[in-house]
């Protein structure tokens, strides 16, 4: 099946019922309920915890590098912050889920300077005096913290929130593109030597920091061809 972009759906997923997580991993603590026929993550630590209190819900396909990832998102409650963690897999080549990499329990440290290598963008970002403040998203690079892209986030707060956001992340070979709502927010081109060699395919997993509650649906990945647009242009 092809999309309007010419990219074949390589993976659906409504996110509208238990159903349609069976097999998802948890990395953290985390209430992952369907009130509204879509997901609704919720820490279930104290904020207070800091670290300990956050967490990452992976998705149990592992993609190719060439995809374009879409999916709607609802800002239910703030303070928090949103990441979508992509092309993600231990520093040797293993399978994120390999039982040769350290268990990760939702601190942020074991994604970014554990044993894997990771891209990760973080959206609504409301957690921080300063990320409220001053609304960015960040695209960083792992193994490390390097902080490759930034652009300006369109999103409002929940209190003026008009959802859902339609959401499109774009990774082929060196290149990441993010959109929200078709507005371009950012666009990198990895060369390889600053941060480490280029990712390719590997898992994705929503994070999110306590107490923000996000919902989710519509989770879409398609393989681009190689005269398919990207997500921005």
């Amino acid at each position: 099946m092809d999309d309007e972009h010419g990219g074949e759906l390589i993976y659906g997923n409504p996110l509208a019922g238990p159903a349609d997580v069976a097999g998802w991993r948890l990395e953290g603590e985390a209430s992952i309920t369907f009130p509204n026929g879509r997901m609704r993550i919720e820490n279930l630590r104290d904020p207070g915890e800091g670290q300990s209190a956050n967490l990452v819900f992976w998705c149990p396909e592992d993609f190719p590098d060439g995809i374009e990832i879409t999916w709607d998102f609802w800002p239910v409650r703030e303070p928090g912050l949103c990441i979508l963690f992509f092309a993600a897999r231990g520093q040797g080549g293993e399978d994120l889920f390999s039982p040769r990499l350290a268990a990760r329990a939702g601190r942020y440290e074991q994604y970014h300077h554990g044993d894997i290598d990771a891209l990760h963008l973080s959206y609504f970002r409301r957690k921080a005096p300063s990320e409220r403040a001053f609304h960015t998203c960040n695209l960083r690079k792992s193994y490390g913290f390097h902080l490759a892209a930034q652009g300006a986030d369109p999103l409002p707060s929940v209190v003026d929130a008009d959802p859902p956001y339609a959401i499109r992340l774009v990774k082929r070979g060196p290149l990441v593109e993010f959109a929200i709502r078709d507005l371009p927010v950012l666009r990198w081109v990895d060369d390889g030597t600053s941060y480490g060699p280029v990712l390719g395919g590997g898992r994705i997993g929503f994070r999110q920091m306590a107490p923000l509650i996000g919902e989710y649906a519509n989770l879409r990945i398609r393989k681009l061809t190689a005269e398919a647009p990207s997500a921005q242009r």
